[in-house]
């Protein structure tokens, strides 16, 4: 950046988005992952239902939307990975290309071990199709059947290494044929098995109450711990703070506009989310299941309750494939993350970028095949450090380091103009200020801050 605080950049090759539709499907893809279909409800579950809904919503717009119209406007600005990015407006010595460091780590260890819990969604799938799951197997069964699995190594790490040879052969495909296209395939196939499941579930006994759970709000069930909850599934379920919204805004071209595309992008996430619930808690309600099952809702719960209903096996099966659809749309956006770093940074083809990369991916998740506990460590690690600080750094450069000019270019011509003052103030104050929060929650600090 020079004196005037205009970006001052080489000119290099870049790939771009066909259009804009093209960029809001592909990082909505991103941001939509096993977080919405799967966390997303037995968070809902355990944290109250329709108030906890609420104030997720709330947590959205004041931390959500404002951090990723931040990193996304940083890659169109500059046209980088995470740490071109930093480089082009900090210098070639700051240290702030630390935290574009942090964002490809971020992406490459969270990648690691997805793909190993994308692998259970595909052999789910394959045991849907050869008969495994049979109608009316009890929960029992169900877990049985899940606990073979996660006590495999070796059928976990086949899975694993299948899920990513399809993220590297999408990756290897570039920005238009590869990212672009198959989100413009993947995204409209998820949302129309979302509303066959629906349907499904609207039929059932339970709908009534499923729904009341979802759209009734009851305030006493409000907790300081559900507030906690919300703001840390808002800032996780959007996929910020790791570099893949800031390396899919660098496909952007100068002429689209970020704050009207990425309202989009936060308004698919979160509907795809809520529509999770609409699939899920009708069919809990109807076998009498708890809604706070926890992270076994989507694998032993759910699976059991299809298969107790008639047709159940082939909506076992399309459920699988929306859970698969949706993995795989968020691991392109990781491993396109660190492509795009070696080739952006190293001069190295992408070809050799996304193979390398998604070996070295596979390599490191094979561990967690073998390991649960270094599944949840590089969790944690992830999770709890690296994200949390990537968002809470990127807040922060992007509202006091960046020319004020360069980032209110991006609100004019568009609905979002007036809005740009209180876009400001939550960069600079209220999303820091709550990232914050949900990191000293994450690391465990919060509570003990609380206790005294």
């Amino acid at each position: 950046m020079n004196a005037r605080g205009q970006v001052v950049m080489t000119q290099i090759q870049r790939s771009q988005w066909k259009n804009r539709l093209g960029f809001i499907l592909a990082a909505a893809g991103s941001a939509v992952g096993l977080g919405n279909i799967w966390r997303f409800p037995y968070m809902v579950g355990e944290n109250g239902g329709s108030i906890f809904i609420i104030v997720y919503l709330l947590c959205v717009l004041l931390l959500g939307l404002p951090i990723m119209i931040a990193e996304i406007t940083l890659g169109k600005i500059t046209q980088r990975n995470p740490v071109g990015a930093f480089k082009v407006l900090a210098g070639e010595r700051s240290p702030w290309q630390m935290v574009g460091f942090s964002g490809v780590l971020a992406a490459f260890v969270i990648l690691s071990y997805y793909s190993v819990v994308a692998g259970w969604c595909l052999d789910f799938i394959w045991k849907s199709l050869t008969g495994v799951f049979q109608p009316g197997h009890t929960m029992a069964e169900v877990t049985s059947i899940f606990q073979q699995l996660t006590a495999n190594p070796r059928a976990q790490t086949f899975f694993h290494g299948l899920f990513m040879v399809m993220v590297v052969v999408i990756v290897l495909a570039g920005v238009q044929r590869g990212l672009q296209r198959w989100n413009e395939i993947l995204m409209p196939a998820l949302i129309f098995i979302l509303l066959v499941l629906i349907a499904f579930s609207m039929r059932q006994s339970g709908a009534n109450q499923g729904l009341q759970f979802i759209l009734r709000p009851d305030p006493s069930k409000l907790t300081g711990h559900s507030l906690l909850a919300a703001m840390g599934q808002c800032f996780f379920s959007l996929s910020i703070g790791m570099g893949a919204m800031l390396t899919y805004g660098s496909y952007l071209r100068k002429q689209q506009r970020v704050p009207p595309a990425t309202g989009w992008v936060v308004g698919m996430d979160t509907g795809i989310a809520l529509l999770a619930g609409f699939v899920v808690f009708p069919v809990v309600f109807t076998f009498g299941q708890q809604p706070q099952q926890g992270p076994g809702l989507v694998f032993v719960t759910l699976p059991a309750a299809f298969l107790q209903m008639q047709g159940g096996t082939a909506i076992a099966l399309a459920f699988f494939i929306l859970l698969l659809f949706a993995a795989l749309t968020s691991a392109i956006s990781m491993l396109e993350v660190v492509t795009a770093y070696f080739t952006d940074e190293f001069n190295m083809t992408r070809r050799l970028a996304a193979l390398m990369s998604g070996t070295v991916c596979f390599l490191m998740g094979t561990g967690c095949a073998y390991s649960g506990a270094y599944l949840d460590f590089l969790d944690t690690l992830a999770s709890n450090y690296l994200l949390p600080l990537g968002a809470l750094f990127i807040s922060l450069f992007v509202g006091y380091k960046v020319n004020k000019e360069l980032t209110r270019g991006e609100f004019r011509g568009t609905w979002y103009a007036g809005l740009f003052g209180v876009w400001h103030l939550c960069i600079r104050v209220i999303a820091p200020a709550l990232v914050i929060v949900v990191f000293l929650n994450s690391i465990g600090i919060l509570d003990k801050l609380l206790s005294k």
